[in-house]
């Protein structure tokens, strides 16, 4: 018999035995117990009675006596009016401890169903537990992915930079170095400072990076000598020349020609070999060399002893060089490197939010040289630790505003996927941020879309904040989500409500994020800052007032007037010279007179 049928019996029995119990009563028979007792022992006896009868009527039957029923209640009350009963049973509430603590609440102790390793980042949206993931202990500690990378997209203001800035303070308490290359509001500087690390400003007037300085990489080799060294210092000369093409592209607006990444590598070692030790080769040195034309650069040319041929194969990169030097990229990277990156550094933040919104390329110039010069700091890190020279250290590497190098020029998809590449891949994790798939798709070629696209698919982490549902919908194609993750992405893109009061309301996708690593559920989490978080990470300050600059100028203002009312009015001081009262008009008003310096009174 089902549950609910028991309980109408039970139901029936009790309700039974309430009316026998008052016709009882009503008789003047045994229903109520008397204080002698009488009603008692008549009860007891009728009960005998009646339960002889039915023990004869079922051993006439063959059947054994029925063991006697005891009372159910429901656990939700009694049906009907009086019974108590309660239509909804609100959920136990769920606490959160640590092994040692909860043993003794066996058996009402479960395991977390989410993720609870790497940084602390919030609470699952729906269950309330917490979620704890980044892509480096993601892949070194849990093996949950197979590459340490995260590519996050979302619609503007939703939280994308609190998140990963949660990731580098919880990952630098570990140890791990972060390293923001190229820093564009600044985001991330503050927090950085605050970790003791170390702050690059680059822009003009700020400072400026010299890209044909191997860096961090060129001290690593010298230090380790050998062939190691020697493999190193090729890498180096590989990232330089490959950084040099890059700016070439920016200003061209198209990438090099092969044969001039021929010639430029040629100019490059040539420099190299005769360059004093202690001394940076500069890029207007390469446009001396390519002046000077040596037979090491003229061989790459194929001019075969004629001077018009070689300069009609090295005038296109003269011209492109003088353009970055003289161009719209400024002597941002004409000179010495302003502040070389410290290798020591607890944390790395490379500051370019100097350079104006408009300066496009200049901005695209500035994080891929960012991007380089940190990416080899890396390199040199691993071979020193590598060679036993220095400790084993991971990093954390950040690339905010994709979208922005990304439209700079075409085929500056090529060089940003070269720069990842060349890196050590042990020891490094990375994160992409950016808006949407679209910036992707404006691009101007095909190849250069598929290279984009290729980041998200081989990001072993992909993060969305809230995005308009076609957008969710394309992203699907690429990650796999499925309609029920794609309509709560959606839902996260909606403006706030309009506030009745007044109040700062915000959006309600703010702080909300979809976690998913390959054909895995996604794991909604919902970040909620701390008052440390909130001071050294507030993207908006523009749009907000400094109260305690306000409350000290009162202050100021309060304390001038109370000392003016000490000292009483004052009498209105009269000029000497009485045509300072005069009007314009007046006869004693000053004449004014043109003259050709200006205008004079």
């Amino acid at each position: 018999m089902s549950r609910r049928g028991e309980e109408k019996l039970a139901e029936r029995a009790d309700l039974m035995a309430e009316e026998q119990a008052l016709r009882d009563v009503a008789a003047g028979g045994s229903g109520l117990v008397g204080l002698d007792g009488s009603g008692a022992e008549a009860a007891a006896t009728k009960s005998a009675k009646a339960k002889a009868k039915s023990d004869a009527k079922r051993g006439a039957k063959g059947k054994a006596p029925a063991k006697p029923r005891e009372l159910y209640v429901p656990a939700r009350g009694w049906q009907g009016a009086g019974g108590g009963r309660v239509g909804y049973m609100d959920p136990p509430t769920m606490w959160r401890a640590t092994t040692v603590q909860a043993c003794g609440m066996w058996p009402f102790a479960a395991g977390s169903g989410s993720p609870m390793t790497g940084v602390p980042l919030g609470q699952h949206l729906f269950t309330g537990a917490t979620v704890c993931g980044d892509p480096l202990n993601w892949f070194t500690r849990a093996r949950y992915i197979s590459n340490p990378s995260l590519f996050m997209l979302g619609m503007p203001g939703l939280g994308k930079s609190t998140l990963i800035n949660r990731m580098l303070i919880g990952l630098a308490a570990t140890g791990v170095v972060p390293l923001v290359l190229g820093d564009l509001k600044p985001d991330y500087a503050d927090t950085v400072r605050a970790l003791g690390g170390q702050v690059i400003s680059i822009g003009r007037g700020r400072g400026g990076i010299n890209v044909l300085d191997p860096g961090a990489m060129g001290e690593a080799a010298a230090k380790i000598g050998g062939e190691a060294g020697e493999v190193l210092k090729a890498e180096a000369h590989g990232r330089v020349l490959n950084m040099v093409a890059a700016l070439i592209t920016i200003v061209r607006s198209r990438p090099m020609d092969d044969h001039e990444q021929s010639v430029l590598s040629a100019v490059l070692h040539h420099l190299r070999e005769r360059t004093l030790p202690g001394r940076s080769v500069l890029l207007p040195d390469v446009l001396r060399v390519l002046t000077e034309g040596p037979d090491r650069v003229r061989a790459v040319t194929l001019d075969r002893g004629d001077d018009t041929r070689y300069r009609d194969a090295v005038d296109p990169l003269h011209r492109s060089l003088l353009g970055i030097l003289d161009g719209p990229l400024g002597d941002t990277f004409a000179s010495e490197t302003s502040t070389r990156i410290d290798a020591n550094a607890p944390a790395v933040c490379i500051d370019i939010s100097g350079i104006g919104e408009a300066d496009t390329q200049l901005t695209a110039a500035a994080m891929l040289a960012a991007w380089s010069d940190g990416l080899g700091t890396v390199a040199a890190s691993h071979a020193l630790a590598d060679a036993g020279l220095a400790p084993r250290r991971w990093f954390f590497t950040v690339l905010d505003e994709l979208w922005r190098p990304l439209r700079a020029a075409s085929g500056i998809v090529d060089r940003i996927d070269a720069l990842t590449r060349l890196n050590r891949s042990l020891g490094l994790g990375d994160a992409k941020i950016t808006h949407t798939l679209k910036d992707a798709e404006a691009l101007g070629t095909d190849a250069d879309r598929a290279k984009a696209r290729g980041f998200v698919e081989r990001a072993g982490m992909v993060v969305c904040a809230g995005l308009p549902k076609t957008e969710m919908e394309d992203l699907g194609r690429v990650v796999g989500l499925s309609r029920r993750e794609i309509e709560l992405v959606s839902s996260w893109s909606s403006p706030p409500g309009w506030g009745v009061r007044g109040e700062d309301e915000e959006p309600p996708g703010r702080g909300r994020f979809l976690i998913k690593v390959g054909g895995r559920p996604g794991i909604p989490i919902k970040v909620a800052i701390t008052d440390a978080e909130r001071d050294l990470h507030n993207t908006n300050t523009r749009w907000t007032t400094n109260e305690a600059a306000i409350e000290q100028a009162a202050a100021r203002a309060a304390a001038e007037v109370a000392r003016a009312a000490q000292e009483g009015p004052l009498p209105p001081a009269l000029p000497a010279d009485p045509s300072a009262l005069a009007l314009p008009g007046d006869p004693g008003f000053p004449a004014v007179e043109a003259s050709a310096g200006g205008w004079t009174a």
